[in-house]
């Protein structure tokens, strides 16, 4: 644990994130909450604390720069709660929705919220083309589905003058060609991701009527 501790602090300074004693905690407990129930809900493929630190928690937060003035946040295919547990729990100002369709997925998610007693989340079951009602200024995912079906499938869930935030590996050059005309590319950044040594890209997008 205590290798784990330094080892998120180390990456947070350097990512330039200030969090509390507490947050820190939290995430601390999140990644052991993903451990216990692993072998359950087949949540990570990574077995050593100090991957899952850098591969999911302080990858997820490289979010947190692009998401300042975000009045609300959904993470489509959240999947085992990244990026948006880690966010939810370094910005708890923030309303997060976790969507997945897995049930147990979100079953998962829901024991995470009430364990790391998160109030300014909520965990939806169900598929995002069945999401109808409510809308987000920021919609995001981490590796959930081709740009272009990412944004063709949750366009209604896209508040007025909202952008999405796809957390990509690669440049998806591909991908970026074959977005959709009735929306525009609004930047690429490459991220650096401490103690990651993979490639990681923040992709904006958003609706052409977005004014």
């Amino acid at each position: 644990m205590n290798d784990m501790k330094t080892m998120l602090q180390h990456g947070l300074q350097q990512m330039n994130i200030d969090l509390t004693v507490p947050q820190q905690l939290q995430l601390l407990a999140f990644v052991e909450l993903l451990k216990k129930w692993n072998s359950t809900y087949n949540l990570t493929a990574l077995r050593n604390d100090q991957d899952v630190i850098s591969h999911h928690i302080l990858d997820s937060l490289t979010l947190l720069p692009y998401i300042e003035h975000a009045r609300g946040l959904i993470d489509v295919g959240s999947g085992g709660g990244m990026p948006g547990i880690p966010v939810a729990i370094a910005r708890p100002d923030l309303p997060v929705a976790l969507l997945d369709a897995n049930s147990k997925k979100t079953s998962f998610l829901q024991q995470a919220v009430i364990e790391l007693g998160l109030s300014n989340v909520q965990v939806i079951t169900a598929r995002v083309e069945a999401m109808v009602g409510e809308q987000f200024d920021v919609i995001t995912s981490r590796a959930f589905a081709e740009l272009n079906d990412f944004v063709t499938i949750t366009k209604q869930l896209m508040a007025k003058g909202g952008y999405w935030a796809a957390m990509k590996g690669v440049y998806p050059y591909e991908e970026i060609e074959r977005l959709p005309e009735n929306v525009e590319l609004v930047q690429v950044d490459k991220l650096s991701v401490p103690h990651l040594d993979a490639e990681r890209h923040m992709v904006l997008v958003r609706k052409k009527d977005h004014v």
